[in-house]
């Protein structure tokens, strides 16, 4: 395939639009390679570690979910070096899928939703809100990720979820003006939870975004490179506060 034919398929699945305007700039082909794309490996993060394991795949496009290039650069050293010194030696292209995926049908979210079987979603600006049948445990079990509680959530009840790192005061409160009683989502500050008008949970970032890039490797036939953080093995907190 011609990687312009890619990049058509691609924004076809989560159209650059829907993207962030803070993120506009950094998805897409943010690594140009070889012109043509046979093998396609996938992973949440464009880390020296996966990219060595695409490589070695003898990868042409490796799609991700974060890029590796959050700010300008103005020198390329240590784990950035090591990445693009493999990639770029290896002809490979790194695609990248952000919050425009999040926002996609099919995306970051939808994915959640099905995972923890949301009913009756409505959409947010940057996630949904759905009817939750199932318990804190549950939740973290069907997630594989330890989950933290703030202020004893009310469930099963109506969920608010956010992939990824979704705890602002905005987005709780534009969840809890469309029904939600709890809100799930990654990397909560203790200023953002004692404000919370509604009680919290929190589970890995990790735990909450790679499940859609599983489900878009296993769509699209690719390869997919797991590569778990340490931060997947901190102490669950199932109750309690933060």
């Amino acid at each position: 395939m011609e990687i312009g034919e890619f990049v058509r398929i691609m924004e076809a699945l989560a159209p650059p639009e829907l993207a962030e305007e803070w993120d506009s700039e950094k998805i897409g082909l943010v690594v140009e390679g070889t012109p043509e794309v046979e093998k396609i490996c996938c992973a949440l993060d464009a880390t020296p570690e996966t990219v060595g394991q695409a490589v070695s795949q003898r990868a042409d496009m490796l799609v991700v979910h974060h890029t590796p290039l959050w700010t300008p650069v103005t020198a390329f050293r240590g784990p950035l070096a090591s990445l693009l010194r493999k990639a770029i030696s290896s002809g490979m292209n790194i695609y990248v899928m952000h919050t425009n995926y999040d926002r996609a049908q099919g995306g970051v979210n939808d994915v959640l939703a099905e995972i923890l079987g949301l009913e009756n979603i409505l959409p947010l600006s940057l996630g949904l809100v759905g009817e939750c049948g199932i318990g804190i445990q549950e939740i973290a079990d069907r997630l594989n990720s330890p989950v933290r509680a703030w202020n004893g959530p009310h469930l099963p009840g109506t969920l608010g979820v956010v992939g990824g790192s979704g705890f602002s005061r905005e987005l709780i409160r534009e969840a809890a003006d469309a029904g939600a009683e709890s809100f799930l989502s990654a990397e909560l500050r203790h200023s953002v939870a004692r404000s919370s008008p509604i009680p919290l949970l929190e589970a890995t970032h990790y735990a909450l975004e790679a499940p859609a890039m599983r489900s878009l490797a296993e769509r699209m036939g690719w390869t997919y490179i797991e590569d778990i953080p340490q931060l997947q093995t901190w102490t669950p907190m199932s109750s309690g506060h933060c």
